[in-house]
């Protein structure tokens, strides 16, 4: 049996756990719209570890942007403005497109300032948690591809269609769960930062369940970051979409470049031995993010580095961290990603490569690639729709930032204003 077809195997694997449909839980999804669901959560406070976790969020969000960084201080001069050959006159005329057919309440709910603190407040639960903007499954069908149409503008064609295949997994799992006025192609939420131009900066949040995109543009340079991408499952086995699969090159590559390590470099790369280890310290593991660190309002982390030097590895493995690294800017056009993956490699010195599982064929991983330019992080999780309770490769969580005040273009802003970004006040 080929490697290819055993992953095919595992990421098939959830049809045996397909949730019963008749209990409170689902029926109660089944009859609720996106806004019933998240009442659920915002007003009778259920699930209770969702809503804890929502209530920290918030808590979080109050705090000034700072930036993740590896030890609280923000290390200036990493970040430059410069020409990547972005469209941004066709990115322009598709953004008014867009405002130009939107009600004068769709507007005001959707046109926020450049330096809105509501670009903070992207979410990946299918919980409609921050309600602004315009949701696509509202939208006429013209206005609705018009969004799309900057999305894909915006984005590589390789990248678009990434995004797509996700939409579409949601709307399948939707299916799968008798959730689809929750959970369809379309459940996600649009919102407009700054004036859309080809001199001064703007941006914009694309966000819903298992896909967040947040976009900044300035004149041919632009930022896609942070963002999150997951899927359950991340294969759709059945419909006019089978054959669906994302996340899986992700995986795969990760899992490559940790066989590939010598005994020694693998016990170094590992932090720990199982996904939730008891050597973990409170707040390690936690029910949504579960190993992530830098989802959801997690702007400031702090995230010491751990595991092995990338720049110590071979010049075979180093070349898997590149491809590791190519299909996380895989959102970037061909020139952007090519520009980032250079200042990616020019501090492999300072790169760090960590990992928390197995390494066989078959176990579920946690790896993350760490550097003061870029953080990717990979998971695989437990069921949050299907039953099962411990970490499957059919369920994954993918996400990257920017650390040192790098996301939502931050940094960027900082240099047109003529100085290192320190404790960021939004809308100031």
């Amino acid at each position: 049996m080929t490697s290819q077809v055993k992953q095919d195997e595992q990421h098939s694997d959830f049809r045996k756990y397909l949730p019963d449909l008749n209990t409170p839980r689902f029926q109660a999804i089944a009859q609720n719209d996106a806004y019933g669901h998240a009442e659920e959560l915002l007003e009778h406070h259920r699930p209770p570890w969702l809503y804890g976790l929502y209530v920290h969020w918030r808590k979080l969000f109050q705090e000034p942007f700072k930036g993740v960084t590896n030890d609280g201080t923000i290390r200036p001069n990493l970040f430059k403005l410069r020409d990547e050959g972005i469209p941004i006159t066709t990115l322009v005329a598709s953004a008014n497109s867009i405002i130009t057919q939107l009600s004068p309440a769709q507007s005001t709910r959707t046109l926020l300032h450049i330096d809105s603190p509501e670009w903070r407040s992207w979410s990946n639960p299918e919980f409609l948690v921050s309600d602004k903007g315009i949701r696509l499954d509202e939208l006429t069908p013209s206005l609705r591809d018009t969004v799309l149409s900057l999305v894909e503008n915006t984005l590589s064609p390789e990248g678009y269609a990434k995004a797509r295949s996700a939409m579409r997994i949601n709307h399948f799992l939707g299916e799968l769960v008798n959730a689809a006025k929750v959970m369809n192609e379309y459940s996600y939420n649009f919102v407009l930062f700054g004036a859309p131009s080809e001199d001064t900066p703007w941006g914009y949040s694309f966000y819903g369940h298992h896909l967040c995109l947040s976009v900044f543009l300035y004149k041919t340079q632009i930022v896609v970051s942070p963002w999150f991408t997951g899927a359950e499952p991340n294969l759709i086995d059945e419909g006019p979409y089978k054959g669906t699969r994302i996340l899986h090159e992700e995986e795969r590559l990760g899992l490559e470049l940790m066989q590939s390590l010598s005994d020694e470099q693998r016990i170094q790369a590992t932090v720990y031995e199982k996904m939730k280890d008891e050597k973990m310290p409170k707040g390690r593991w936690n029910h949504d993010d579960q190993r992530h660190l830098c989802g959801a309002y997690r702007d400031n982390r702090v995230v010491p580095y751990e595991g092995i030097v990338v720049g110590s590895l071979s010049q075979l493995q180093q070349e898997l961290v590149r491809a590791i690294l190519s299909q996380y800017l895989l959102y970037l056009p061909a020139r952007s990603r090519e520009l980032k993956l250079q200042d990616c490699a020019e501090v492999f010195g300072e790169t760090y490569f960590s990992w928390i599982g197995g390494s066989g064929d078959a176990d579920p991983f946690y790896y993350r690639i760490q550097s003061p330019v870029v953080i990717i992080e990979f998971d695989h999780h437990s069921g949050v729709f299907l039953t099962n309770s411990k970490p499957a490769k059919f369920h994954i969580h993918t996400l990257l930032r920017t650390p040192n005040a790098g996301d939502y273009g931050v940094a960027l802003k900082g240099l047109l204003g003529g100085s290192v970004v320190q404790d960021y006040v939004w809308g100031e």
